[in-house]
């Protein structure tokens, strides 16, 4: 997820760099009569980066631009997602890290910190705090608790980690850099 204006020229940049990349391997007819496993897995490689950058930066743009007086929907697959719905719901109200402190009663560290490391370390009554300030409503909320499967041992943080779905533009847009050499 692109969270502000740096990454989302970065994204950019990674982007342009990708396409270049894979215009270049297409062009290399050596390398693709040689190699041709190698060589359809890394135009492969290379392509589904770069559509995971073009949604990312799809996304950013329909944020910022959409117009703020208008209810946007956001919708949330797992709640892992939740901190992005939070960052997401900002950035599409056009609100600064500073004015969402101030709406939620925390400071603008806070909000910083919450953002940069996905509210990992936010308690639950400051990410509270920040669906009030943002007036994020849930309008079909379904849950399913699966009883008849019930885990009854305990879950470690090293699984709740693992199993987390979450992706970070940071980490990959650095992956795409690398693909690319």
């Amino acid at each position: 997820m692109i969270k502000n204006q740096k990454e989302y020229e970065y994204s950019q940049e990674c982007a342009r760099k990708f396409e270049y990349s894979i215009r270049a391997l297409e062009q290399d007819e050596e390398l693709r009569k040689k190699d041709p496993e190698g060589w359809q897995l890394s135009c492969d490689v290379k392509q589904s980066h770069l559509m995971t950058l073009q949604a990312e930066i799809a996304e950013y743009d329909r944020l910022t631009v959409h117009d703020s007086h208008t209810p946007i929907v956001l919708t949330l697959e797992d709640i892992d997602y939740l901190p992005q719905i939070l960052i997401k719901a900002r950035m599409a109200a056009k609100l600064s890290k500073k004015e969402l402190a101030d709406l939620a009663g925390l400071t603008e560290e806070q909000i910083k910190r919450y953002e940069d490391n996905d509210y990992e370390n936010a308690s639950f009554l400051d990410v509270r705090f920040v669906i009030n300030a943002l007036e994020i409503k849930i309008q079909k909320g379904e849950f399913l608790v699966p009883l008849d499967t019930l885990r009854r041992t305990p879950v470690t943080k090293e699984e709740l980690l693992f199993s987390s779905h979450r992706t970070h533009l940071p980490e990959t847009a650095s992956l795409c850099l690398s693909r690319q050499q």
